[in-house]
């Protein structure tokens, strides 16, 4: 049965990021989560002690919770690591609200919704990643790499509002299941990279 692993908030902060002539700037970024003990509280725009520094493509009632599968960390620690910027990682890493177990993109369906402690979400979309996390996990390839290898996580928005805590079961209600996470990824992938080509 699928686990909330951890549950993770972070505040906006500056982050140095590559510009567009080479050097770096200072932008905001809420990236960088850190692990909570106990119950935390849920809302329709998120958990209680998260921000989104750019709410044009962070955030709001469609992206209020990022949910990001442990499966995947091996990955990421590898990649890293042929990158020279390698060590393990600790859970809230990928920029996630909730790391879970058993929840992986091709299981995970546009609509499904999880039942968590006593709140409700339904899953909205993948992941798009952006600049901040090639700045956030240092190497200038690592949003590419989530592209190409579909580990995105998704996003939920909140149907009840409540309290959740690591170690919380999750209960998996299925929707229409016409789109899994994976291929709504493939999809938008696809079309980006076609807009890219013909722009």
């Amino acid at each position: 049965m699928p686990k909330l692993l951890t549950v993770s908030v972070g505040r906006a902060a500056p982050l140095l990021a590559q510009a567009g002539d080479g050097g770096t700037r200072r932008v905001a970024s809420a990236i960088r989560k850190s692990p909570l003990g106990g119950a935390v509280a849920v809302g329709v725009l998120g958990l209680d002690g998260d921000e989104q520094a750019d709410l044009t493509v962070h955030g709001g009632q469609d992206k209020a919770v990022y949910v990001y599968p442990v499966e995947h960390y091996a990955f990421w620690e590898t990649v890293r690591g042929q990158a020279g910027v390698g060590g393990a990682l600790a859970h809230g890493a990928l920029g996630e609200n909730l790391t879970v177990s058993g929840l992986l993109e091709p299981q995970v369906w546009v609509g499904d919704r999880l039942r968590v402690g006593d709140v409700e979400l339904v899953v909205t979309q993948p992941r798009s990643p952006c600049y901040k996390f090639n700045a956030h996990f240092g190497f200038a390839w690592a949003a590419k790499m989530m592209v190409q290898s579909g580990y995105t996580g998704f996003y939920c928005a909140v149907v009840r509002p409540g309290k959740l805590a690591a170690g919380d079961q999750i209960d998996v209600v299925a929707g229409e299941r016409a789109v899994s996470i994976e291929q709504a990824h493939r999809l938008k992938s696809r079309g980006t990279a076609s807009r890219s080509f013909l722009g």
